[in-house]
């Protein structure tokens, strides 16, 4: 009989080093050929161009197969809502019938930052302690969370446009972790010295000044998510050696990457290969420790699918979860 889990029983079933070491895995699988998975497919729904994107794969190595249906409604803030809802079906692998409907909310903040500390093991310095958090959102707080599971933190510093928001976050950041994060007056404020540089904004501008910018800092930029949406400006990515999640997907849907193309300010060659090469050792990584270093990441299936069936087998191992019937 199927089962349905809402985010609680998901939070339950799965932890942040676990998923670290799964997404590892299923970056190295996808970079080899070894995922069925297309671009997303995006639809803008209504007036206010809301994002809908349906996103299938299937891995036969974690014998998992199924889809995940998210959406993204800036509007719902005002609401009371989160603006990223997501819905994750779960088939069973043998037979392609339905084995779970699963909250995806969770599954999506959480397997986005366990992908962002997946680069940050691979790309920033071994020393790199001091991160930089542009964003005061869900993402910021997973992304601190995760990141602290690969690297000893030191001084965290946290930006957003909202005053009350920064300084919200950093004092509840503060309290959980029992690190010092100090909200700061700007993004050039918080940036300048970060070795570690993280942009989960919901801006469609660059937030960030090339210029700001330490050599040998690492960059995970997750905000931006549409070919006219951008968070790093082209002199920035000119400069970096930038790796994605998926080159086909970066070239369809990453402004932070088609936009510099647009300009002729690179090519698509720019791009040092996915996440999955450089853990697959079939890419290098980081030449000096003087390089900037980008990870854009957009997200894909993969990670969705490979969470997802791990909190439902945890789930039937702990008998979590609610039978269904359709």
């Amino acid at each position: 009989m199927p089962l349905l889990l809402d985010e609680a029983v998901v939070r339950q079933c799965l932890d942040m080093p676990l998923l670290i070491d799964a997404m590892s895995g299923a970056l190295a699988e996808f970079s080899a050929g070894r995922v069925t998975q297309p671009v997303r497919t995006v639809l803008e729904v209504g007036a206010e161009k809301n994002y809908f994107g349906v996103m299938p794969a299937a891995i036969d190595s974690r014998e998992a197969v199924g889809l995940k249906l998210v959406t993204v409604y800036p509007g719902n803030h005002a609401k009371g809502l989160t603006s990223h809802l997501a819905t994750i079906v779960l088939l069973d692998h043998a037979t392609g019938g339905l084995r779970a409907l699963i909250d995806g909310r969770y599954i999506t903040e959480a397997r986005t930052a366990a992908v962002s500390a997946v680069s940050v093991q691979q790309l920033a310095r071994p020393k790199a302690t001091s991160p930089a958090i542009l964003g005061s959102g869900v993402q910021a707080q997973s992304h601190f969370d995760a990141i602290r599971h690969v690297r000893a933190l030191t001084d965290v510093r946290v930006w957003s446009p909202t005053a009350a928001h920064r300084e919200s976050f950093a004092r509840d950041a503060t309290a959980s972790s029992g690190l010092a994060v100090r909200a700061c007056a700007s993004a050039s404020d918080a940036v300048r010295g970060a070795d570690i540089i993280v942009l989960v904004t919901a801006s469609k501008t660059p937030v960030i000044n090339d210029a700001d910018v330490a050599e040998g800092a690492h960059i995970c930029a997750v905000g931006a998510c549409r070919p006219d949406q951008r968070e790093m400006p082209t002199a920035l990515v000119k400069r970096a050696r930038l790796y994605v999640d998926s080159r086909a997907a970066a070239l369809k849907e990453a402004g932070e990457v088609l936009i510099p193309i647009g300009e002729g300010a690179i090519t698509a060659d720019h791009i040092a290969g996915e996440l999955g090469d450089l853990i697959n050792g079939t890419v290098a990584g980081r030449s000096n420790q003087q390089q900037v270093t980008i990870f854009k990441s957009l997200g894909m299936a993969v990670e969705d699918v490979v969470a997802a069936e791990i909190a439902v087998s945890r789930a039937q191992e702990r008998g979590l979860g609610q039978d269904i019937s359709l």
